[in-house]
């Protein structure tokens, strides 16, 4: 009994398998259609045949246009194709009528296409910048431009549209992506801070040269956020192979040639455009004796690699730097972000120091150098803003004062052999330690 029920189960499959097998092999019934096709009569296989056949007449006879500004890129079948449920729908068909599929007809490599197509298209946006020139105009200002994005989403969205809709031409849309400064917010973070100039005597020919060749060295430089400037790391070592010649300096309290002579008032006057223009002052160094090119309390020594001058932008723009040494005339300029404070710096001497006795020294009759008084200063910083004015002291500076040195055989003083006056005394500028020799 129960084999014979186990057999009559295999037999119902087998026969519910062969009818289904041959729906699917023979005739479809007549007046059946799918997608429009006349499929009556005809297998599943040779109805699925017969409808694809059809899209893909329809397909050959349609064209992708994808617009991208100037640029027009056409698709053809089969570089876009379909899919479809045809052999799903056809499955389910017992009777006479009209069948549809779902249809999907999309574009090979579509992701990849769009992307090109986009990257083709797109453009950054270039925000407005200046260059720094170190000759002429300080800066030569660019306006930049907006930038182009092209939408890869709406275009992939674009395409599935056009090619299941009316193969309508796609435009890839884009957006303008903003400049996010502008010319005029540049041209603010390059305004001039301060200007500063000493004088010097172009007629010492080496000294004026050593001058000229440290200003060389640090016009055109830019000391972004945050960054230290450091005066013997720009200029580097004062030495003849570096360029640079003998000229008067005091080492041990005399008057002796030494290699760099006049660098000192390079340093000086950068100092004060420091000072002037709100940069962090790190490190400085007075000279031992008062200097004629700048008022007490406003010089600032270098010497080696153990005197140095360093400040520090504590902007969040750049500061530029341009130094030039002409006709007499040394001039520092430093340009960046105006911070809105006006400032300026005061000298104050607040005491002198006696004149020592006159030093009498052998040699030829007559003043070897003049003599003058000590003296004890103080630096103020003054910085108005709109609530108000604040002075601060700064430094307080005490300059050595100087005998009078006279040959041995001088009874009857003689003028004529002393420092150029353009120095006041000194014939490089500068004065140092007695320890160190300086620029």
């Amino acid at each position: 009994m129960k084999k014979s029920i186990k057999a009559l189960a295999v037999l119902t499959l087998a026969v519910g398998a062969f009818l289904i097998f041959g729906a699917w092999l023979f005739g479809l019934p007549r007046g059946t259609f799918i997608d429009g096709v006349d499929v009556g009569g005809m297998s599943r296989a040779a109805a699925v045949a017969a409808a694809r056949d059809k899209k893909i007449e329809y397909l050959k006879s349609k064209e992708l246009v994808i617009c991208a500004g100037q640029c027009v890129y056409k698709f053809t079948y089969p570089e876009f194709n379909f899919s479809d449920d045809l052999p799903e729908v056809l499955s389910s068909v017992r009777k006479k009528g009209r069948y549809f599929s779902h249809t999907q007809i999309y574009l090979n490599g579509a992701e990849r296409i769009a992307e090109n197509i986009c990257a083709s298209l797109g453009r950054p946006a270039v925000e407005p910048y200046a260059t720094f020139n170190k000759a002429g105009q300080p800066f030569t200002y660019f306006e930049g431009s907006d930038g182009i994005a092209a939408d890869k989403a709406a275009l992939l969205k674009d395409i599935s549209l056009s090619l299941n809709g009316d193969f309508c031409a796609v435009d890839v849309r884009t957006e303008v992506i903003a400049r996010k400064k502008s010319i005029e917010g540049v041209k603010r973070e390059t305004s001039q801070l301060c200007k500063f100039s000493t004088v010097f005597d172009c007629s010492n020919a080496a000294r004026s040269s050593n001058i000229v060749l440290a200003c060389s060295k640090i016009n055109g430089s830019v000391i972004g956020a945050g960054q230290t400037f450091s005066f013997n790391d720009v200029v580097g070592a004062r030495t003849a192979a570096n360029g640079f010649l003998p000229a008067k300096i005091i080492s041990g309290g005399r008057f002796v040639e030494g290699v760099g002579g006049g660098v000192c008032q390079v340093s000086t006057t950068l100092y004060n455009a420091a000072v002037l223009s709100g940069l962090k002052i790190d490190e400085y160094h007075p000279h031992s004796l008062r200097v004629s090119y700048v008022a007490p309390s406003r010089d600032a020594m270098v010497s080696g690699t153990y005197f140095d001058l360093k400040f520090t932008n504590t902007r969040s723009t750049p500061v530029y730097v341009r130094m030039s040494a002409s006709r007499g005339s040394l001039v520092c300029t430093l340009y960046g972000a105006d911070d809105g404070v006006k400032r300026s710096f005061i000298s104050s001497i607040v005491g002198t120091l006696p004149q020592p006795e006159d030093v009498i020294m052998d040699g030829e009759a007559g003043i070897i150098s003049h003599g003058r008084e000590g003296t004890l200063s103080e630096g103020y910083l003054v910085e108005e803003r709109e609530g108000g004015t604040t002075r601060t002291l700064i430094r307080k500076d005490k300059y050595a004062a100087t005998p009078t040195v006279r040959g041995a055989c001088a009874e009857d003083e003689q003028d004529g052999v002393g420092c150029t006056p353009e120095d006041g005394g000194n014939p490089d500028g500068g004065q140092k330690p007695a320890a160190q020799p300086q620029n």
